[in-house]
């Protein structure tokens, strides 16, 4: 999900008519930064028709950033919005549903970034194609699970959406053209416009104004109807299946939508009426030895389960679970001297970690295994000090204190796979530097997409304390 964890995604109407405008054409490419019921967005008969006639290829999304907490500490893309086309950087998130970008007329919104990327805001006036998404159209309705008794005519349909940390964004729901790379052949594309419909935002608070960490917006990759994924599926676009390859290592990595044929990848169900990516965890083993753990940490529902989240950096545990593990881990150092910085257990240490510290395993339904290195759930912070991404989550929050959050330092480096037609997900461990093969669904040609890192251009490694980055992060991320 984007920095922080969805709570709310409240849609309601504008209390002043606006004026009906016209909007244009869209432009997309990735770098990554830092429900229960799904919104209906197209009716199923509707949706039926259509896929008679689909054309559904592969989609590569060229990938940025660098998810270490050291550097950037997140993905992102570049997409184009607008007639003439404008590009804008916004977070690929799995955590939230809709696409919502900065508008000209937005109060508190960020105007420079200390990502080194240059922001720009969306203008409805200088588009040409497009158009406002109204109370009584469908896309509106759907989301209210019928009509309006309020709607009144050319009144627009407003979203809200508020984060974990009390950062919410609020604006008017608009239909335009997204531009975006359809795979045409080995280590080719070609440009491809889709209509969707995502949030021109008005109003931001929180750490969404601030410019230290600002994009243009988020891209929510999640479950629900109202995302980009979903709405691409829908008007017959592309396969409602989609991969990342997170590369710790160079930065950038892998992100496109479609079949992945090369690297196989074993998969686990997804919990079905979740909001987000949850799966049913069986256990957690640390160097060879399964943790002692209570049963109902296992339990998905009401505020505890299992995430697999892209949209942040750290992994989170319940503190049943945290303490075990970490005494699990540190079993063998029982003289290292740790202390905190700003949060963070972290302590000295010389030589291989890896060789000085266990692998944690995390087992889940069908036998699926994520493992984790020490160079992965341990990173460093200085020469010589390390510092632990393991948290424990009932610190961070009174209502993700039951919850296991799994987020980029555990998924990076392996090739993670969320296929929503067979509502499974799965991982291998993989060169997220190299290439995959995807299978066009409509010739069953299978072609090579190559990693990408868009953000070569400028510093990854931005040489500040990790903690001062990564500290908003985990206080705002917080659970249902």
């Amino acid at each position: 999900m984007a920095p922080r964890l969805l709570l709310l995604l409240l849609f309601s109407l504008l209390s002043n008519s606006l004026p009906r405008q016209s909007f244009a054409a869209g432009v997309f490419n990735v770098r990554h930064r830092f429900a229960g019921r799904n919104i209906t967005i197209v009716d199923l008969a509707s949706h039926d028709r259509r896929r008679h006639g689909r054309v559904l290829a592969a989609v590569d999304l060229p990938l940025g950033g660098l998810g270490l907490p050291t550097a950037t500490g997140l993905y992102f893309a570049q997409i184009g919005i607008g007639t003439p086309s404008k590009s804008y950087y916004v977070q690929v998130d799995t955590g939230s549903d809709i696409l919502w970008v900065n508008c000209i007329s937005c109060s508190r919104c960020p105007t420079k970034s200390d990502l080194g990327v240059e922001l720009t805001l969306y203008d409805p006036k200088a588009s040409q194609s497009g158009s406002l998404v109204f109370c009584e159209e469908s896309f509106c309705t759907s989301a209210y699970g019928g009509e309006i008794p309020e709607c009144l005519p050319n009144v627009p349909c407003q979203y809200s959406v508020t984060y974990g940390d009390g950062s919410s964004t609020v604006g008017y729901f608009v239909t335009d053209y997204l531009q975006y790379d359809q795979v045409t052949g080995n280590h080719e594309t070609k440009q491809v416009n889709a209509s969707l419909t995502f949030g021109c935002g008005a109003q931001q608070t929180g750490d969404l104004g601030s410019s230290s960490e600002a994009l243009d917006g988020i891209l929510g990759f999640g479950q629900s109807n109202s995302s980009m994924i979903s709405q691409l599926a829908s008007s017959g676009k592309v396969k409602k299946v989609f991969a990342h390859c997170l590369d710790t290592v160079n930065g950038g990595g892998i992100f496109a939508i479609g079949n992945v044929v090369q690297p196989k990848v074993k998969t686990t169900p997804l919990v079905p009426n979740q909001l987000h990516y949850n799966v049913n965890l069986k256990a957690i083993e640390v160097g060879g030895t399964f943790l002692k753990l209570p049963t109902d940490l296992f339990v998905t529902g009401g505020n505890r389960g299992t995430i697999v989240d892209s949209g942040t950096t750290l992994s989170y545990l319940p503190d049943a679970a945290y303490k075990p593990l970490m005494n699990a881990v540190l079993s063998n150092h029982q003289d290292l001297s740790s202390h905190i910085i700003q949060g963070f257990q972290c302590f000295s240490y010389t030589g291989s970690v890896d060789d000085g510290f266990p692998e944690v395993v995390f087992h889940f339904e069908n036998s699926l295994s994520l493992n984790v290195y020490p160079h992965d759930y341990l990173f460093q912070n200085e020469e010589n000090v390390y510092c632990v991404g393991f948290q424990n989550g009932g610190i961070q929050s009174k209502d993700g204190k039951d919850v296991v959050l799994l987020g980029d330092l555990v998924l990076a480096n392996k090739l993670v796979l969320y296929d929503l037609e067979n509502q499974v997900i799965g991982w291998t461990e993989y060169n997220c530097s190299s290439s995959i093969k995807i299978q066009d669904d409509k010739t069953g040609a299978i072609y090579t997409v190559d990693a990408h890192n868009l953000s070569s251009g400028w510093s990854l490694e931005r040489g500040r304390s990790v903690a001062l980055l990564l500290l908003t992060i985990v206080l705002s991320y917080i659970y249902h």
